[in-house]
């Protein structure tokens, strides 16, 4: 199963929760910064085809700004 990762990057506060439990590691804070001042949590478009869709990221985010669609 593969999975198609989305962030709400403007609700981001940057606390890399996501970044910790992603088993194959594709999760990376942004270089930019979202409108609060935040680094964002994203995925590159060339490592999305990596993600299982364990949803492992959404379930840990704080502020729900993560959403996983199996495909």
């Amino acid at each position: 199963m593969r999975g198609k990762v989305s962030f709400k990057q403007d609700l981001c506060k940057g606390c890399e929760l996501c970044t910790t439990v992603c088993p194959v590691r594709i999760v990376k804070m942004s270089d930019s910064l979202n409108v609060k001042g935040y680094h964002p949590s994203t995925i590159a478009e060339e490592d999305m085809h990596k993600c299982i869709a364990c949803a492992f990221c959404a379930m840990i985010c704080p502020d729900c700004v993560i959403e996983v669609e199996r495909i």
